[in-house]
């Protein structure tokens, strides 16, 4: 069965990548601040490991609020970073590419804290699963860390250290501001897996 991997660039999905070596990733730009570095964190690790990368540009940066697109919170937001339907529209992003390239089984990163969101929780996950295979092209999305920590991944996947650090989880740039959550999810993932930033 042909895979592929919803790639953000992000310690989660490397360590997917590295875990579960896909056929293909795909890469989303759809408008984030960090766009650029998580575009080379993934090429880099596609490289390192030998896996076709993908990279779509789609800007949909006028859709989105606060952080990632540095720009005031909607009021609806549940969080600092909020993009409304983002997880279902970058699954269909992908889901769209995957069925020109002839994938069978599409592969997200979604990991056991994402569950504080409805499209990071197995029922969202499901779901999306049961829509893709209903439509043309039959696609199956799976999410092979959604009962673990983005520690336990890494562990699980027995990501090294030297690839780890090219996660980039930046939410607000290019170079991490140490003051976003994406940043703050990097720092106390060190942390918890034994590593020193410095």
């Amino acid at each position: 069965m042909k895979t592929a991997l919803l790639l953000s660039g992000g310690m989660d999905s490397l360590a997917i990548a590295w875990w579960k070596h896909p056929d293909i990733a795909i890469t989303i730009d759809y408008g984030q601040k960090a766009a650029e570095a998580e575009k080379r964190a993934s090429a880099a690790v596609c490289q390192e490991i030998g896996i076709e990368h993908h990279i779509l540009h789609i800007d949909c940066s006028s859709l989105g609020s606060g952080d990632m697109v540095l720009a005031k919170p909607d009021p609806a937001a549940p969080a600092s970073d909020w993009w409304p339907y983002r997880n279902q529209l970058l699954i269909t992003l992908a889901a769209m590419k995957c069925i020109g390239l002839g994938v069978q089984k599409l592969l997200i990163g979604t990991v056991l804290s994402d569950g504080s969101h409805i499209d990071g929780t197995p029922e969202f996950v499901q779901l999306m699963d049961k829509l893709l295979r209903l439509q043309e092209g039959g696609l199956q999305v799976e999410a092979p860390a959604i009962g673990l920590s983005t520690a336990d991944i890494i562990r699980q996947s027995e990501l090294p250290p030297g690839i780890l650090a090219w996660a980039h989880s930046c939410h607000k740039a290019n170079t991490p501001c140490w003051n976003c959550r994406g940043c703050n999810k990097y720092r106390e993932t060190y942390d918890e897996i034994g590593l020193d930033l410095a």
